[in-house]
């Protein structure tokens, strides 16, 4: 490894199927004003929110809510956040949902105690916490963003077409997440194939950059493996257990700055599919596996090694009579065939996105 790095990550993780028994714990160590944030009303009806309120009210706790949060969350639903939390005096603010919802929990953390726009301020600008953050801890029911043991935070502008990600410093990232993988059961077909593809060009991020002897990169073709090999199984029998829990375990992994440790990181994937989902409100992980393989096969060449790699160590391509060219590219045609496999979006059309938006879409990526 030739990079130097500092790894610090202080969220502290309660995984499996009786996770949730460590929330009274966790509880314990804030004040009676909590936050609780979530979505579109999923966690009532798998019955998750009573379980949650029991736990809440068991520990004498003031509970205000923020509900609502969508799967792009907008600058004004930040706003709308960051006054309620002011005016509950928050203590903590504790996210059930996915990605969408913890990132959120995060912007509204370090914007509630601002009397700036926090659109402005940390979105455009790109500034430093600097006042009162609030703590956060999370309740994870979709697999695939990691944001539940990161500072990543991504908020959405409709009117100005953008959809901008901050990450922060790890006083920002959650202080403790449960992680129970039965509780990704009662999300929809799509979302779990597009959490999946989510994870994996986590890793890929990090894993298409630099040619040194990096352990990163070990660990990274270990978990793509893995991931391929879980899919298979989730895609088939959504509620195998031991899949599940490897991807989300995975999940988790891909994104907590472990695999960047001693690296440079690509993102442009995730800039453009950003973009993207500004402009079309499509679902995250599949606006990425829209744009992944062509943005691949366009860089192969300036990074071929990595590539013939990636084609023989996570795809068990047979590099024997063939060139690296031809052994590249028959990793990225497994990949292909792969992502067939688990019914993710593979063209920018597929998402609603025509000919006639493409210049909003170059203009939010250059943003």
């Amino acid at each position: 490894m030739l990079g130097d790095f500092t790894f610090h990550n202080p969220c502290r993780i309660h995984f499996g199927q009786n996770a949730l028994d460590n929330l009274p714990s966790e509880l314990a160590e804030y004040g009676s004003n909590v936050v609780l944030v979530y979505g579109g009303g999923s966690i009532k009806k798998s019955g998750l929110y009573d379980q949650v309120m029991e736990v809440l009210e068991t520990a004498g706790k003031n509970v205000t809510e923020i509900s609502g949060v969508m799967s792009n969350p907008t600058a004004d639903k930040l706003r709308e956040g960051c006054r309620i939390a002011r005016e509950a005096d928050a203590d903590l603010l504790l996210a059930v949902g996915g990605g969408s919802v913890i990132d959120f929990a995060k912007a509204v953390s370090v914007s509630a105690s601002s009397d700036e726009d926090p659109w402005e301020k940390y979105y455009l600008r790109m500034e430093d916490p600097d006042g009162d953050i609030i703590p956060v801890g999370d309740i994870l029911t979709m697999s695939g963003t990691g944001s539940e043991m990161n500072a990543g935070s991504v908020i959405t502008n409709p009117d100005e077409k953008l959809k901008i990600g901050h990450v922060f410093g790890s006083e920002v990232i959650p202080r403790f997440a449960i992680v129970n993988p039965e509780l990704t059961f009662t999300v929809p077909d799509k979302q779990m194939r597009a959490g999946i593809f989510d994870a994996f060009n986590h890793i890929q991020e990090q894993y298409f950059s630099g040619e040194d002897d990096n352990v990163s990169d070990y660990i990274a073709e270990g978990m793509m493996r893995n991931l391929i090999h879980a899919s298979r199984i989730a895609v088939k029998d959504p509620t195998d257990y031991e899949a599940r829990s490897n991807i989300s375990w995975i999940s988790t992994w891909a994104l907590n700055t472990l695999l960047a440790c001693g690296k440079a990181t690509d993102w442009e994937v995730h800039m453009i599919g950003q973009a993207i989902g500004a402009v079309t409100d499509a679902t995250h992980g599949m606006t990425l596996s829209a744009v992944a393989p062509a943005y691949y096969r366009h860089i192969m060449p300036y990074g071929l090694p990595k590539f013939v790699r990636f084609a023989t160590e996570v795809w068990n391509v047979d590099p024997s009579g063939r060139t690296d060219e031809q052994v590249a590219l028959e990793g990225i045609e497994a990949m292909e065939d792969w992502m067939d496999e688990i019914g993710v979006a593979r063209t920018v059309g597929e998402l609603g996105l025509t000919p006639d938006r493409y210049d909003d879409v170059v203009k939010a990526t250059g943003r």
